[in-house]
């Protein structure tokens, strides 16, 4: 193992260990680094040996490439993180990614789908067959709780309180948030439970609430696919994922009248900020009463 390689193990190891990010994140940051790793490799050079320059000239040919302002600046990230390790570690004296700049990024509407588009998706699946049966109870608390993909896929049973209504949540950094979960996703999730997760388990010992067909948690690639699936015979034209779906959940509780705080507690966003990408979705309402209810609107 060379020692770049060696270098980018020890400092993922160690943004688990102090940081306790999720597995997704780690791996991220992992591919970001590997991937300059192989480029300075071709201009024989190596991580501890090389020059902001140098750097610069690896973000712009990732921007060449069609890397996107959004992942361009997750990519400098990863670098700048790992050149800090370095130096705390005394590998390096200095951090040669210091001084760049982060690209310029708007930041994007999300898109959303409308409540007629959410109620068509949820029935669409055969809740007939077992897995149209666990597809539905998955799409009930994926939209009644506005949950990542990946928390929604790594649940198990014992997150689960039905009698009290709430959902434990482990989200980014391993933090936990109780999410209520609201009468129709609980009446889904019962009837799911009760008729198609124990034959869909066959009888295995597991505490894998939406188990896959082997019984363990299911993907996060296997549910977008099934969304796919499901998006098509609801004829929903939009582009559709998961994250779409956690769109609608936050944009439909504020076109209700929700408060961007309660919003922000549910979706486990740590900042604010983050969150008040939705205000466009307040503005827009608050356009539409007035030009409802105003004499001169």
């Amino acid at each position: 193992m060379s020692n770049d390689i060696q270098f980018i193990k020890y400092y993922t190891d160690s943004l688990w260990l102090e940081k306790g990010l999720s597995k997704n994140t780690l791996v991220s940051y992992n591919t970001d680094l590997h991937q300059l790793h192989e480029y300075l490799k071709l201009r024989n050079l190596t991580l501890v040996a090389t020059q902001a320059n140098d750097l610069m000239s690896f973000l712009a040919q990732r921007s060449k490439e069609g890397i996107k302002p959004r992942s361009l600046a997750r990519h400098l990230s990863s670098i700048k993180g790992f050149y800090q390790y370095m130096v705390r570690e005394n590998h390096l004296q200095a951090n040669p990614a210091s001084l760049i700049d982060a690209p310029k990024q708007g930041r994007p509407i999300p898109k959303s789908l409308t409540e007629a588009d959410v109620e068509a998706l949820l029935a669409a699946p055969n809740i007939t067959t077992n897995i149209g049966l666990r597809d539905r109870a998955m799409l009930e608390l994926l939209y009644a709780c506005g949950l990542r993909v990946s928390e929604l896929c790594e649940l198990d049973m014992s997150q689960l309180n039905l009698a009290s209504g709430v959902v434990k949540v482990f989200g980014k950094g391993s933090k936990e948030r109780l999410v209520p979960i609201g009468e129709v996703a609980q009446d889904w999730l019962q009837k799911y439970i009760k008729q198609a997760r124990p034959q869909l388990l066959k009888a295995m010992a597991s505490g894998v609430l939406f188990p896959s067909n082997r019984g363990q948690h299911m993907t996060r690639q296997t549910f977008w696919h099934r969304i796919k699936q499901h998006g098509v015979a609801a004829q929903i034209q939009k582009p559709l994922s998961p994250h779409v779906i956690r769109h609608a959940f936050a944009t439909h509780l504020l076109n209700h009248g929700a408060d961007l705080r309660v919003i922000q507690i549910l979706l486990g966003h740590s900042d604010l900020s983050t969150t008040q990408i939705y205000t466009h979705v307040a503005t827009q309402r608050l356009q539409n009463l007035h030009s409802q209810h105003h004499p001169r609107g």
